[in-house]
């Protein structure tokens, strides 16, 4: 069993070793959702102008992408998209992660006081989104969406102009489109404030969806309905961007966006409609595979090598917590100070929810102390620490399960609280958690679905930009669900199969071994 863990975890490693490492001074870093048609989309090779994405065999392309390279360009350096979920940009940007955001981002005077802004870009046009067949497919002014549930994506500036549709209900904001899209299929809302390009895109790919757009719109500040460029403060390189930019004229932008919306990867199926369900998940899968099975991966990676870390972490822990008191003075005080820290670590990775950790570990690090972490081994980390803080107290709890008398037999017998651990405990104790080990690595497979925000293209961030490119949500979020079930009932079965092992008659403790040798 042993050999089998240290080969697996020599693979893992392996498999992070080869990862690809960018040169910073080659590349120009580009920080983008690459899941929000025709602005930034991924797709599977280099075709129309697509940009790598960085540490993934995947491109991005869009509007976006397509003025990220005349900025690169005018920098004299290549470009790279660092596909990062939208509340992880300005933190990446703030920690150095990236150099630049370029995702449709408005200059609003919130940001402005974290990010320097480049001018314009593009203009937005803020329009409404609904059903066809629903109760506000007719509307034709802001006055006609009275009752009507409203919403809008978190932290952009469309949020804010459901206050102008009178007697409208403001619906909680979503983290993004792709869960707009699908909450208005569904009807659970009845339309969302977007943006003319994606309402556009929205529209030809789903018949059931209608772009409505007003003779007279909201009311938009111009910092608003801006677009531009978001790059760090005291980015000296803000005067070259401007330049390139400069050299975009008002048509060539909009002859940019009408080419980008042609080249989208969305495009209406009429027949998809007519497919069964099942019919349409073996399409999704068939066309999509690569991307699921690359992001499984990661999340097994991640899952397995974290739980691997974790739980030696909590047998150390585990080991050091019930070790005796020195009777030296200061290795007691050295001790007592070790196992405070070790009580606060404890309290604060189980109290803290794993997106925020994450967040304040990969970004807050290289703001606060210049640390740059890689992602994979960042989220390996993340996820090692915290699952060893829950470890921790489980391998307490299996260690006070084990009966006083063989604490007390194994020191009559001269052994060291080590050798006590080692060869009588601990064997015991690993069988007793076996079960508590398995429900963490359960809970890891899911739990890394909130690495997006650190920009790991996981499973659920693979399967998110899949529904963003295809529109049908709910046969992309089954299979999501079906993969991470396959993945955590094979866990399951496998750590039962283990169990079974160890209680068989053919296993035998270090406790029982050394009885053994003892009578002979």
């Amino acid at each position: 069993m042993k050999k089998t863990i240290y080969a697996l975890f020599t693979g893992l490693l392996l498999c992070l070793g080869m990862s690809h490492i960018v040169k910073a001074d080659e590349y120009l870093r580009i920080g983008m959702e690459a899941a929000y048609a025709p602005f930034n989309w991924t797709q599977e090779d280099d075709s129309n102008g697509a940009v790598k994405i960085d540490g993934t065999n995947q491109y991005a392309n869009g509007y976006d992408v397509q003025i990220a390279k005349k900025v690169a360009e005018g920098l004299g350096k290549k470009p790279l998209i660092v596909k990062t979920s939208w509340n992880g940009l300005i933190p990446a940007l703030t920690s150095g992660k990236i150099d630049m955001i370029i995702a449709g981002m408005s200059p609003t005077a919130e940001r402005k006081k974290e990010v320097a802004f480049s001018n314009s870009y593009y203009t937005s046009e803020p329009v409404m989104l609904v059903r066809k067949d629903g109760n506000y497919a007719n509307a034709t002014s802001l006055d006609d969406f009275k009752d009507a549930k409203v919403t809008s994506q978190q932290g952009v500036y469309l949020y804010s102009l459901i206050s102008q549709l009178k007697g409208a209900k403001q619906e909680t904001a979503m983290g993004d489109f792709a869960q707009m899209r699908q909450a208005l299929e569904s009807g659970v809302i009845d339309a969302y404030v977007s943006e003319r390009p994606e309402a556009l895109t929205a529209e030809s790919a789903n018949s059931k969806f209608k772009m409505i757009q007003f003779k007279k719109g909201f009311e938009v500040g111009e910092e608003d309905a801006t677009i531009a460029i978001g790059m760090k403060k005291g980015d000296t390189r803000i005067d070259q961007v401007n330049v390139a930019l400069a050299k975009i004229s008002s048509e060539d932008q909009v002859k940019l966006m009408d080419d980008m919306i042609k080249k989208q990867p969305a495009s209406s199926d009429a027949s998809d409609d007519e497919q069964t369900f099942f019919s349409q998940m073996m399409k999704i899968l068939k066309d999509n595979g690569p991307q699921f099975l690359r992001g499984t991966g990661m999340t097994l990676l991640i899952s397995m090598t974290g739980t691997i870390a974790g739980l030696i972490i909590g047998l150390l822990i585990g080991v050091f917590r019930t070790a005796p008191t020195s009777k030296n003075k200061a290795l007691a005080t050295l001790q007592k100070f070790f196992g405070w820290f070790l009580n606060v670590y404890i309290e604060i990775f189980r109290g803290t929810p794993m997106i925020v950790q994450s967040m304040v570990i990969f970004y807050g690090s290289a703001q606060a102390f210049n640390i740059s972490l890689d992602r994979t081994w960042a989220a390996i980390f993340i996820v090692s620490i915290n699952t060893g803080a829950y470890m921790s107290e489980i391998v307490r709890g299996g260690i006070l399960a084990v009966d006083t008398g063989q604490f007390e037999a194994a020191t009559a017998l001269g052994m060291t609280h080590g050798q006590t651990m080692r060869k009588v405990v601990l064997p015991q104790v690993v069988r007793n958690i076996l079960p508590a080990t398995g429900n963490e690595f359960v809970i890891n497979i899911k739990d890394t679905s909130v690495l997006n925000v650190i920009s790991v293209v996981e499973l659920y961030f693979t399967g998110n930009t899949v529904a963003t490119q295809n529109y049908q949500y709910f046969p992309t979020f089954t299979i999501i669900a079906v993969i991470y079930f396959i993945l955590t009932f094979t866990i399951t079965r496998i750590l039962r199969y283990i169990e079974r092992r160890l209680d068989s008659d053919t296993y035998t403790t270090g406790a029982n071994q050394m009885q053994v040798k003892e009578v002979k």
